[in-house]
């Protein structure tokens, strides 16, 4: 048998481009860190001969110094001309003027403020989480970029291991389980401790459960790369052992959680810890039910899946990151939540509705009619939770819209919300059993999912990273680059859902009027290029997130040579300070 040349693959050299990328950066990382050793090298020097001349400096030279540091020092009376008369701008000519250092081509942001008392060991759990997270949410949706353009290219490849069908849960699995998760339980870990005003019970276990998280998801991913999976049990292909190791990393955070609460020191559990509890008993719950084998054989097998598929998305990161947000964005806007009350309503009503509504996907099935209606009943009430709380948020932002324009975190908060009641909503109207006949089995299920997972989780996920972070480095993003970030993400998002939905109520009729099935493949096609070109963009965006993130995590030394007689004199007064100190 003539042997091929794999690299004369389509997806193998998309796949090494897609590789190269990353080499490619972390080369120029590399030579740019090596140029900045290499000045730091000669700045040292140079001071070294500046601390030379300043212990050589002479009694007239200081005497110089000391002259020209008064003239500096000397300002005038601003009386020279007016007299003893206060000056008045009665016509506003002076006050009314903004004056601007240089042109600018982007809105100027306002900065966060460092929050103090906050553990220097706890700032670097938080930031280790964060830094997981992005790097999960790199390797994840690089993963999904190539299976975007494997719909353009289909026969891209002919590798087992590049297959859609064991990339596809690599991506899922990757972005939920590493990415959203980490980054959820990570911002916890700084949100429990302030509204229980207490220190967190236990910082080693917050590693011990970053390590098992992370642990799961490289096994999971190589088991699935390598054709080990738990069937067709969407978002829940890893194999019961890995799975295992999530749970018991989110146990022993539970536990942390649970004796911070404990000894809070406020009357009232504020309503984010009710949320976020809540969110990690639910996950433990949904996946005991998904991965005991006892009742999953034949349709009950079917119901379970549903039950976790659904549970997952909207009782583990759903309520989680709503938790945040009642912490995070009155925390921003300064002020407190609209409606304590309404939160509560919402929190309950959710936990009453969502719980119901797993088998929505599988109208029509051979499940119970019943339990059909049951699910579509609960999905309408829906309605609920999503407007108690979508209203909750934008009522608090009532009074506040201003700060939207001078804020670079707000925006992330904005989206989200918004998706939040659009796509949740979009799946109550999927539920109804005509739209359900029209649109399941299409692409609008992967549209919505991305509506709901990426509208509103990682929008808000990245507006809690871009708050939080700042306050505990202290450095700032380059706010072009989250501007960029945020645009990409969601014209990205705009480009990938929109054509998706368009295409396939299409397909979905197609198929109800008897059109042959590959038909309705080939009217795809167009769609399916809007939805790579919207996942690179999507992709793109994820980078200058990373490289944003590492701006504000990443320690730099400046050295700085003083020039004027004021700092040259500061300079010498320090210096001996430090020879006598010595």
């Amino acid at each position: 048998m003539e042997s091929k040349n794999i690299f004369s693959e389509g997806g193998i050299i998309l796949t090494i481009i897609l590789i190269l990328i990353p080499v490619i950066v972390a080369s120029i990382i590399v030579i740019a860190k090596a140029y900045a050793t290499i000045n730091l090298y000669f700045k040292r020097k140079e001071l070294e001969k500046f601390n030379n001349y300043i212990k050589e400096l002479t009694p007239e030279e200081i005497a110089k110094l000391e002259q020209r540091k008064r003239e500096l020092e000397f300002s005038l009376s601003n009386k020279e001309l007016s007299g003893e008369t206060n000056p008045v701008d009665g016509k506003g000519l002076i006050e009314n003027i903004s004056p601007a250092d240089s042109i600018r081509f982007v809105q100027q942001k306002k900065k966060g403020q460092p929050r103090p008392n906050i553990e220097p060991e706890l700032t670097k759990l938080i930031l280790w989480y964060l830094g997981c997270s992005v790097f999960w949410l790199l390797f994840g949706t690089t993963v999904g970029e190539y299976l975007g353009i494997k719909f353009v290219a289909p026969d891209a490849d002919h590798l087992s291991w590049l297959s859609f069908g064991r990339l596809r849960p690599v991506h899922t699995n990757a972005v939920f389980w590493g990415w959203a998760s980490l980054a959820m339980i990570g911002l916890a870990y700084y949100v429990i401790p302030r509204v229980s005003n207490v220190p967190i019970a236990n910082i080693k276990t917050g590693y011990r459960s970053l390590v098992l998280i992370n642990a799961s998801v490289i096994i999971g991913s190589i088991c699935l790369m390598a054709g080990i999976n738990n069937g067709g049990g969407e978002y829940r292909e890893y194999i019961f052992p890995v799975m295992a190791l999530f749970g018991t990393g989110v146990i022993i955070s539970l536990i942390n959680f649970i004796k911070t609460i404990s000894k809070r020191t406020t009357r009232e559990i504020y309503v984010s810890n009710w949320y976020i509890i809540s969110a990690m008993m639910f996950l433990l719950v949904i996946a005991l039910v998904a991965y005991i084998p006892n009742w999953q054989n034949g349709l009950g097998e079917t119901i379970v899946q549903g039950y976790y598929m659904h549970q997952g998305v909207g009782m583990w990161f759903m309520l989680f990151n709503l938790g945040l947000m009642y912490y995070f964005l009155p925390q921003q806007l300064n002020k407190p939540i609209y409606s304590y009350s309404l939160g509560i309503l919402a929190f309950w009503a959710q936990i009453i509705f969502y719980t119901l509504i797993g088998t929505h996907h599988f109208i029509f099935s051979a499940i119970p009619w019943w339990l059909q209606t049951v699910a579509i009943v609960g999905s309408v009430g829906m309605v609920i939770p999503v407007v108690a709380g979508t209203t909750n948020f934008l009522l608090t932002f009532k009074g506040s819209w201003n700060k939207l324009s001078g804020s670079y975190t707000l925006p992330f908060y904005l989206i989200g919300i918004v998706f939040y009641f659009t796509g949740s909503l979009q799946g109550t109207a999927e539920a109804f059993r005509f739209t359900n006949l029209i649109w399941h089995f299409t692409d609008f299920t992967v549209a919505h999912s991305h509506l709901t997972m990426y509208g509103i989780i990682s929008f808000m996920l990245w507006g809690f990273i871009y708050t939080i972070v700042p306050r505990l480095t202290g450095k700032e993003p380059p706010q072009i680059t989250v501007g960029a970030h945020f645009w990409l993400a969601l014209i990205g998002l705009l480009f990938y859902t929109f054509p998706l939905m368009y295409g396939s109520t299409l397909r979905g009729l197609m198929w109800i009027d008897g059109k042959p099935f590959i038909e309705s493949v080939q009217l795809m096609f167009p769609f399916w290029l809007w939805r790579a070109i919207g996942g690179t963009l999507m992709w793109f965006s994820h980078i200058l997130f990373a490289y944003n993130f590492y701006v504000m995590v990443k320690r730099k030394v400046e050295i700085i040579i003083p020039t004027s007689a004021i700092e040259i004199l500061k300079a010498k007064k320090e210096l001996e300070n430090q020879t006598t100190t010595n």
